[in-house]
Order: structure tokens, then sequence, then C-alpha cells
């Protein structure tokens, strides 16, 4: 299949440092819903063929023959009694008989040409629930990639810290035992020190969830995560841009409008069965013994005929099932409406997402920076005497948290962008130039159209 043999490609650079576009190229190939969602657009592309079928010519065959016994009586006058006499004749014989019929439609009401195109927009509706699924897998594998690197970063700044209090603890015992302090500082590092321990176990706990979650998206344990880039040059320059391209081309809009295209061709099919259809025929039968079972005897018959079937009432089955698919029309434009709508949200919330999260890595590198001056102020000061143990450790926790947040606010600002890009949906394979076989769905519909014969599907090995 297409993924195995794209998972092949990727085995060479399997053991290089990972990168973001190398761990999306492996969740595009390998991930399971996306596979799963190829699978069903190969099965929408049988409906196209199924429903072209309804056009062309059926041929059947059959052969059947048994013995059979035949008992003929039949009169024969009258005796001096003026009775009636009759002759019987019995034979036993074995008739055989093979033939073929040919039937060849002529006119259907339209119903196969609305069928086939009522088959195609479901195959584009299942192309483009596809490409929601691809977005979808590429959005949380960026996602996974950037949490497992703001979590191994996270917990190294908490080991940090634990070092930092490590050596604090040491610092505020030597100075107790020289009597520059009490026990109480003590007891103030000793609880600074085991809560930045408690503080990473749980970082170990939360990083060790994200790499599982990393697993289960790219399919590969994450190994040498090298730091990732923004991808906000592949977006709109403004929100009104964006809401404009996602309105014409996110793919569960654009899966909403086959549907509808799908469900107006459904009117017309059940329409067509109010019609009149047209069809010729030929019919060929070779007998053998068919003529009382009597031996050696051989009948053959031929015929071509035209049939004009005109339908006038079927107990109201058509007039209902009209119907019913305008009831499924107006459910598919409404929810065109819908998905529409949810476009147009998706792209307001994720471009303030993304717009928050520049602002907050601003904002987080001036935190970052106040804090380390203030917690070496604070040192100095506390080595004259002017400033207690309980305010170096809260300034220890001050820059650390500086820290986390900086790096969270980073890890933000590159998700936001790839679910802004997914918003406007032209988050693809394609759109980020991943090093792998983008998967051509185009090629495998027209191998099942023109498939009159076999029971191997176009993608079948």
């Amino acid at each position: 299949m297409l993924g195995a043999a794209l998972l092949a490609s990727l085995h060479g650079r399997a053991t290089r440092a990972e990168t973001m576009g190398s761990a999306l190229a492996k969740a595009y190939v390998g991930n399971p819903d996306l596979n799963q969602q190829r699978a069903n657009v190969w099965a929408r592309d049988e409906d196209v063929a199924k429903a072209a079928g309804g056009m062309r010519p059926k041929l059947n065959a059959s052969v059947n023959g048994g013995p059979q016994f035949n008992r003929l009586r039949q009169p024969a006058g009258r005796n001096g009694f003026n009775e009636r006499l009759y002759v019987t004749e019995q034979i036993i014989g074995e008739p055989r008989a093979a033939g073929f019929v040919l039937s060849q439609p002529l006119f259907d009401g339209w119903r196969t040409d609305n069928s086939v195109r009522q088959a195609e927009s479901g195959v584009f509706a299942a192309r483009a629930t596809m490409r929601l699924t691809e977005q979808t897998t590429l959005q949380n594998a960026a996602t996974a990639y950037m949490n497992v690197l703001r979590d191994t970063a996270v917990l190294g700044l908490r080991k940090n810290n634990i070092a930092v209090l490590k050596e604090q603890l040491r610092v505020t015992r030597h100075r107790q035992e020289l009597g520059e302090l009490s026990l109480t500082d003590v007891a103030q590092a000793q609880a600074a020190l085991a809560h930045a321990e408690m503080e990473a176990n749980s970082a170990e706990a939360t990083l060790a969830t994200s790499a599982a979650n990393f697993r289960q998206v790219v399919g590969v344990e994450p190994q040498h995560l090298e730091p990732a880039a923004t991808i906000e040059h592949l977006l709109p320059k403004s929100s009104g841009e964006a809401i404009g391209i996602a309105l014409a081309e996110h793919p569960s809009v654009v899966a909403a409008r086959h549907q509808v295209d799908a469900a107006e061709s459904a009117v017309k099919v059940g329409e067509g069965a109010l019609l009149p259809t047209v069809s010729a025929n030929l019919q060929v039968n070779q007998q053998y013994e068919s003529y009382f079972g009597i031996p050696g005897t051989r009948q053959l018959t031929a015929q071509v005929s035209g049939a004009l079937n005109v339908p006038i009432y079927q107990g109201g089955v058509e007039y209902a099932s009209v119907r019913q698919a305008k009831a499924q029309l107006s459910q598919a434009r409404f929810n065109a409406d819908l998905q529409r709508d949810a476009a147009r949200a998706a792209v307001v919330s994720s471009f303030s997402q993304l717009k928050m999260a520049i602002g907050s890595i601003a904002a987080g590198r001036v935190a970052v920076k106040a804090a380390e001056v203030a917690l070496k102020g604070v040192r100095d000061e506390a080595q004259l005497g002017q400033r207690t143990t309980l305010d170096v450790l809260n300034a220890q926790q001050a820059l650390l948290n500086a820290r986390v947040d900086l790096v969270s606010a980073q890890r933000d600002r590159i998700v936001a962008a790839y679910a802004s890009l997914a918003a406007v949906g032209r988050l693809s394979a394609e759109q980020l130039r991943l090093e792998t076989t983008i998967y051509d769905a185009a090629s495998h519909l027209e191998k099942a159209r023109g498939k009159w014969f076999g029971l191997d599907g176009p993608g079948d090995n």
C-alpha cells in the first residue's frame, strides 16, 4: 500500500535528528486515521463505477438439464360398442438447454447520468473529508512535537532549579552554623527544594504523556527533536483575507458544498424513476430433446426485441423517495451554512491566539530579563543582610516562572501558526513542502471509473 511504501522511503532518515518537517512527513504517511480516510476515498471511487453500470450492457447465460418423463394419451376413435378408444405413449428423455440474454439499456430517465454525478460529488466530498483529516493529523503532529520540546525545556529548567536550590540550602546551612541565619531560613530553603523536586516529578510525568501522544500521532518515539520555526509566512496578511480563503478552500466547507451537489443529483435520480425506460434485448436459446423429451430433437430460438416500460403507479414509493431527497437537500444546504460559520469562527479564534502568543513572547522576554536583574540584586542585598532567605527564594521562583512562561509562549506561537493555517484550509503536506510523496487521489478514481471487470481495485497489490 501507499502508506507502507512512503514509510520505507523515510526509513533512511530515521536515525537522524528529528525535525518538524520529518515528523510531519512520518505522520502524513503512517497515521492510521489518515490512511483510513484514504481507504474510504478508494471505496467511494467505486461508487462512480457502480453508478456508470446503469447504462452498460447486461449479459446472462443459463444452462439446464435433467431427466423428464412424458405421457401422452390421445383419442383413437370408438369401438363396436361405441366406447371411446385411447392411445397412450410414454417417453422418457433427458432435455437440455443453453442460452444467453443480452440487454442494453437505451434510456433510463437520465437516472444513470445523475447517479454518476451524485457518486462523483460523493467522491469529492470524501476527498475533502480526507483533506480535513490530513489537516487535523498535521496539526496534531505539530502540537505534539512542540509539546515535547516545551516539556523537555521545562523539565530542564526545573532540574536546574533543583541544583540552584540545593546550593542555596548548602549556603543557608553554612551561614546558620556561623550564626548569620536562623533555623527558619534553613527550613524555608528545605521547603523550596522539596517543592522544586515535586514540580520536577510532575514535569517528568507531563513529558512522558506528551511523548506518548507524539508516538500515537507520528508513529515513532520522539528523539533528538530540533527547534522548530514558525510558519507565519504561509499565512494570509490579514484575518479578513484569511476568512475569504477559508470560506472557499476549507475542507469542511468544500465537503459540505459537494454534499449539496450530491443531494441535488439524488433528487434528479428520484425524479427519473417516474420516467419511462427503453431497452434493447437479444435472447438466444439452444434446446436438445425438448419436444416431449424425444431423443435427437433440437430447437434453436433467437429473438431481438425492444422494451418500453412506462411507470404509472407503484404504490407511491417513487414520490416519497423524491420528497425525502428534497428534504435531505435542504439538510445539506443548512449544513453548508453551518460549516461556513464554523470556518469563519475558527479563523478569528486562531488568528487571535497567534497574536496573543506573539505578544506574550515579547512580554516574556522582558519578564525574564527583569527577573534575572531582580534575583542578582536580591542575592547581593542578602549578602549584606538587607534581604532574607525567603526574599532570595521568591526571586529565584519568579525567575523560574518567567522562563517557563516564555518557553510556553514560544510553543504557543508555533502551535497557533499551524492552527491558523489549518483554519484557513491550507495546512497540507504540499503547502508545507514535506519531503514525501504526495498522495494522488485523482488517478485512483480514473482507474476505478474505467474498470469494467476484475475483483482487485486499482489500489490493491
